[in-house]
């Protein structure tokens, strides 16, 4: 195998020059080329700092993923509410509105409508519907007003019976035993046996 020489493999790596530049077009071509990739990674490193800067920003005023999608989708909607696109389309739809709304097809439709609606309000059968739904509302209503006062009614008479009476008085007689057992159990801890009503003396030293 042939070693191939340094110059011979540079210039085979070369892509062929367009044809009319000279050698000196060519290569002044190439620097510039070479310029301005450099340029270019150069203001992506910068790009790339100023995002994580913009990151950092936000984390600590809080700001979340969301808030920026938001913000994005809002300026996008007012980019296209400002567009030449959009106020053409919107122009062009009023337009629209407009010659039809003033159509007599239009008229003569909303003119029928109208007329159904009144014939329907004004029919006997939708009067009758009506008149028994109120009725069917208000019957409800007096039912659970009934219920109510029933209920009532029945706690009453629970408690004002034989039964609810002797269950109270039981609870209350529970009630003074237990009371009275803890009065008496609190005495005898103040005062035991042997005692009696003689202060203890204190020994202590001043």
């Amino acid at each position: 195998m042939t070693d191939v020489p340094v110059e011979g493999a540079a210039a085979a790596a070369r892509a062929p020059a367009f044809e009319g530049l000279t050698p000196a077009e060519e290569e002044e071509l190439r620097t510039e080329l070479a310029k301005v990739e450099e340029e270019i990674g150069t203001l992506r490193q910068v790009l790339a700092a100023k995002e994580r800067h913009c990151g950092e920003l936000k984390r600590k005023l809080g700001l979340t993923p969301f808030d920026g999608l938001k913000q994005n989708l809002s300026k996008s909607w007012h980019d296209v509410q400002v567009s030449t696109a959009y106020m053409k389309t919107s122009e062009t739809l009023g337009e629209w509105n407009e010659k039809v709304t003033r159509s007599d097809l239009y008229r003569s439709a909303s003119s029928t409508l109208e007329d159904w609606n009144e014939k329907l309000t004004q029919s006997e059968a939708y009067k009758k519907t009506q008149e028994t739904l109120s009725q069917a509302g208000q019957k409800t209503s007096a039912a659970l007003s009934n219920v109510g006062s029933a209920i009532s009614r029945k706690f009453g008479d629970m408690r004002n019976s034989a039964t609810f009476k002797s269950f109270e008085d039981r609870v209350g007689t529970i009630k003074s035993r237990v009371v009275g057992s803890r009065e008496n159990s609190t005495d005898g801890l103040h005062s035991p046996t042997g005692v009696g009503d003689k202060p203890p003396q204190d020994n202590a030293p001043f």
